[in-house]
């Protein structure tokens, strides 16, 4: 609990090391605490489940969700199979997040029913790493499993800086296809629209009740620029907490600072967790 508030990290990275870009490695030194992946990730380059565990702890966050993500073009692998261990120390607090490439996954719906049944709470998309569009009518087959299921769908929708990086992908207007053909699916807009594209997601959250927005990697002091042209009161009852762990000063601080931009008790407890538990699969065990 965060203040008396369920609290949900809805955006989490804990790969394996060794399977990434080095891109990515100088990225987390860069904004994440000084020191962190040599205390949470051990000599090999794998995370450390208790002390993922009480770290997440000591920030008050009851659950965190798990990304993995298979980029090769940009960051490298992040793979699922790897989140298993972390997520059996603690599965109160650990849940693991499906991935898939319509590049190198095939018969598509076949590995996503393969993730989620180890738990995945959603199936992240990274169109902008993995270098796709998500109205390519090979991802139908993974939304129709999801859509089925009721486990969202989180898509990257903001410019990204890695090398290799196809920002032209992540515009939330190519989602509008996906939300026409299934209307039934929860569709959480990570990142927010961040860099060119604020307002598209903004107006598809406020115009769709299955759209929201997910505000990992966004400072939260400048939300109310980025947002300007919308009613923050009313949008942040669309809001997803999310951090993009490990590349944040600290989970606990920032959650606040989005508090502090003057949302009242009840939207302050949707954004730091009601919604999260409302739109993710298999978070009914915590506490509303």
């Amino acid at each position: 609990m965060l203040d008396g508030h369920l609290f949900v990290d809805a955006h989490v990275h804990v790969p394996v090391l060794g399977s990434l870009a080095p891109a990515w490695l100088q990225w987390a030194r860069d904004f994440g605490p000084a020191g962190l992946l040599e205390r949470a990730w051990d000599d090999e380059g794998r995370p450390r489940p208790e002390v993922l565990d009480d770290l997440f702890e000591a920030e008050g966050v009851d659950a965190a969700l798990l990304f993995c993500e298979y980029s090769p073009k940009a960051t490298g692998y992040q793979r699922f199979d790897d989140l298993l261990p972390i997520v059996e120390h603690h599965p109160q607090r650990f849940r693991p997040v499906a991935n898939v490439n319509p590049h190198l996954h095939f018969p598509i719906a076949r590995e996503l029913e393969r993730q989620l049944d180890h738990g995945a709470a959603a199936l992240k998309l990274h169109p902008v790493h993995g270098g796709f569009r998500c109205d390519d009518r090979a991802l139908w087959p993974a939304y129709a499993v999801l859509a089925e299921r009721g486990v969202p769908l989180v898509v990257h929708c903001g410019t990204s800086s890695f090398p290799g990086s196809m920002n032209e992908l992540a515009h939330p207007e190519i989602l509008l296809p996906v939300v026409r053909d299934f209307p039934e699916l929860d569709v959480v807009l990570a990142h927010g629209g961040r860099g060119w594209w604020y307002d598209a997601a903004a107006h598809l959250a406020l115009s769709h009740p299955t759209v929201w927005i997910e505000l990992s990697g966004l400072p939260p002091r400048r939300l109310p620029d980025y947002y300007a042209r919308f009613d923050l009161a009313r949008l942040a009852r669309r809001f997803i907490f999310g951090t993009d762990w490990p590349g944040v000063p600290g989970t606990a601080r920032n959650a606040r600072a989005v508090v502090a931009l003057g949302l009242d008790d009840e939207t302050a407890g949707l954004v730091l967790g009601g919604n999260a538990r409302a739109v993710y699969a298999g978070l009914d065990h915590l506490a509303g």
